[in-house]
């Protein structure tokens, strides 16, 4: 590798390393502070990068991973569950927003048709990867607020993908459009028809061949080749890479994969992606804040004002109150990560001129730094007296327990659950294990528990009870840790095998430990015994003082434990 990019990827991490802990504590949140590491090593800053184009090419692949992983949550049964909101108050946001800045650049600002035409919805559009981490920072999703906000932003995940096929669209001649339009759109469906269909019928039966290999390198490298191919493939078709992500996503929302293939992503997403916002920190033109600043922070303001205006009444006319109608209007008052794409990806076309981009690209990266500010307004609104939490509204893709590993015990407490009404969620690495539970109509994905990112795809962050049943002793004593250390209140219970493996256990930090070689001794032997014509009452207080003896030695070692490091947990 050349020095001089070795010196770019160093300067970046540097900055990264410093400026995004930096406004996470003062609140700002990951994406503002990436942009302002974008700014302090790009040429307005210090100057430190000298490949900015290049960087800013690798960094579009941070795109691509995050409209897949968008495609991967749109499933189609959130969204029929959320239709109301999702088709009619967010397509009424995007439609009268995105006509009001439509008319608002080609009246008033007398910018060209077709560039208006796309700058109009494109500034319609929030941050979704902000907006939804600052809901959940609240803990509000459940609320009507948050709910409410997550529909508009399905519906703008969705208007992207249109948006992406209209900038080649707009970018063409004058003459072309009005000759060739038709033709255009029809070539347009039949590929995405015909990538849908490719990707229905081959996809799964490779993820499905990779997985019995038991390869974990072979299935991350398997994840990363579909969502590059696919993206390639629309590439070459003439659409964008980021639409065929988003297509590539939308195939697999519904296979019992897509937990560990979001997870084998999710490293290369986070990293990408984070390159992509000090990228634009790095094209932000400082100066021109500097030489315009009257008429930036008026362009600001006027596009808060603008969302503002057309979402609050848009929101009480859904019968919201008028205090959360607000509260929406003001959290989804900036223009987001798609937002920067679109343009980006306009700029290149042609279809915007360098300084109406440069432009545009200011007011959008200002308006992600205040948006903190509007948040916390907004959360104050939110909580306000008539707000309520209506926790019977949640996802239907969370369930109240998972189930780490679906082997013999796994399965036996599925049944167990599902005979006594109880939603779950369970995760297998074994494939054909996962495929014959899936035919017999158990909630059971593909996915490596021992992963983090595959437990918080499954909806471990919002369970109530985690249950760890997998035949592993170390990888137990591995996830029971990881998992107390990532959500210190959830209730984690785990099969241990021999006593001292239950202490261990008990002082990783599991609520409950039951031994299976312990019970299955104690049933063995009340078998004996009872053949042998032992009195009942004598049996079963034997078989129950031994019970109470070892348990109690399992709490003990957790009651010291907690004297030290760490606290007993219900």
């Amino acid at each position: 590798m050349p020095a001089s990019y070795l010196l770019d990827i160093i300067a970046l991490l540097i900055a990264a390393v410093v400026a995004v802990p930096l406004a996470q504590a003062l609140r700002l949140g990951a994406v503002p502070g990436f942009l302002l590491a974008g700014i302090i090593v790009g040429p307005s800053g210090f100057g430190l990068i000298s490949n900015i184009s290049d960087i800013g090419h690798l960094s579009e692949i941070g795109v691509v991973f995050l409209l897949f992983v968008i495609g991967i949550e749109m499933k189609p049964t959130l969204l029929w569950q959320m239709r109301q909101l999702v088709f009619g108050l967010g397509s009424l946001q995007v439609l009268f927003t995105g006509l009001l800045f439509s008319a608002l650049a080609y009246v008033c600002f007398d910018i060209p048709a077709n560039a208006a035409i796309l700058i109009g919805p494109t500034l319609a559009l929030s941050s979704t990867a902000f907006v939804v981490q600052l809901i959940a920072g609240q803990k509000l999703i459940t609320s009507s607020y948050g709910r409410s906000s997550i529909a508009v932003l399905l519906m703008q995940d969705l208007a992207v993908v249109p948006l992406l096929a209209l900038v080649p669209l707009l970018s063409a001649p004058a003459l072309a459009i009005d000759e060739d339009i038709w033709l255009t759109l029809i070539e347009s469906v039949s590929i995405v028809a015909m990538v849908v269909v490719l990707g229905r019928v081959f996809l799964h039966p490779i993820l499905h061949r990779v997985a019995l290999s038991g390869s974990p390198e072979v299935f991350t490298a398997s994840a990363v080749l579909m969502v590059m191919g696919t993206a390639l493939a629309t590439e070459q078709a003439g659409l964008s890479m980021a639409m065929g992500a988003f297509l590539a996503g939308m195939m697999i929302s519904d296979s019992f994969y897509r937990h560990q293939v979001i997870a084998e992503i999710q490293p290369f997403r986070g990293l990408l992606l984070g390159l992509f916002f000090m990228s634009m920190g790095m094209s932000l033109n400082v100066q021109l804040l500097v030489e315009k600043p009257l008429l930036t922070f008026a362009l600001l303001a006027l596009m808060i004002a603008v969302k503002v205006a057309a979402l609050f009444p848009a929101s009480l006319l859904f019968g919201l109150k008028t205090k959360t109608s607000l509260a929406i209007a003001l959290i989804l008052a900036q223009s987001g990560e798609f937002s920067l794409v679109l343009f980006s990806l306009s700029h290149q076309s042609g279809l915007l001129p360098t300084e109406l981009f440069q432009q545009l690209l200011l007011v959008v990266l200002l308006s992600m730094l205040i948006t903190p500010l509007l948040a916390r307004w907004a959360e104050r609104l939110a909580r306000a007296p008539e707000y309520r939490m209506e926790p019977a509204d949640q996802d239907i893709h969370e369930a109240p327990i998972v189930l780490a590993g679906f082997g013999r015990v796994g399965h036996t407490i599925g049944e167990i659950l599902e005979r006594s009404d109880k939603a779950f969620v369970a995760l297998d690495s074994d494939a054909s294990n996962v495929g014959r539970a899936r035919a017999n109509g158990h909630p059971v994905f593909f996915g490596d528990v021992r992963k983090p990112e595959v437990l918080k795809s499954a909806g471990a962050s919002n369970a109530k009870v985690i249950i760890v049943t997998i035949n592993d002793p170390e990888a137990t004593e591995e996830i029971v840790s990881s998992l107390r250390k990532t959500y210190p209140d959830k209730l984690v219970y785990a099969r241990g095998h021999s006593l001292p493996q239950c202490q261990l256990l008990s002082q990783l930090g599991a609520t409950g430990v039951v031994s299976e070689n312990i019970e299955a001794s104690l049933e063995l032997a009340r078998m004996a015994l009872s053949s042998l014509g032992e009195e009942s009452d004598k049996l079963n207080s034997t078989i129950e003082d031994f019970r109470r003896t070892c348990h109690s030695r399992i709490a003990a070692t957790e009651r010291g434990h907690a004297d030290g490091t760490l606290e007993k947990h219900p």
